[in-house]
């Protein structure tokens, strides 16, 4: 049924199973928001916290569709365990190829996965690290 609707096997176990989705952490290290309204709203947030410059732990929440809810449990598997500059180099067609792809009517609008890891990133690099926090 997948296949019937554009979607590879890796989107939609990641659709139905999401890997590092809710529990927020709490006093995040860096926190990214991001979302494209003019494409049905999808809203991604990005929790990382951080230790010696590398993301131990991450968690994401995603009101969207089903390409959304994938590529952000993608990029959390993707990005956990990674020093914070290779998380950076993250992009958003890295996301996809790791997904098998995604439709193209949703790759503009769903990928904003990787947008709200870097935006984690940023956060952290920011504010909470230059406070030693």
């Amino acid at each position: 049924m997948a296949d019937q609707i554009g979607y590879s096997q890796k989107v939609m176990e990641h659709f139905m199973n999401p890997h590092n989705v809710g529990g927020v952490i709490e006093n995040p290290d860096g926190y990214g928001k991001v979302g494209n309204p003019v494409c049905g709203g999808d809203i991604m947030e990005i929790f990382i916290r951080v230790r010696d410059d590398v993301i131990e732990d991450i968690r994401f929440r995603t009101f969207g569709c089903g390409s959304a809810i994938a590529t952000s449990s993608m990029v959390t598997d993707m990005a956990k365990g990674k020093t914070l500059e290779e998380a950076m180099k993250i992009t958003r067609d890295d996301v996809a190829t790791e997904l098998d792809g995604l439709p193209p009517r949703k790759m503009h609008c769903s990928n904003l996965a990787a947008d709200a890891l870097h935006a984690a990133i940023e956060d952290y690099r920011g504010g909470k690290q230059k406070q030693g926090g």
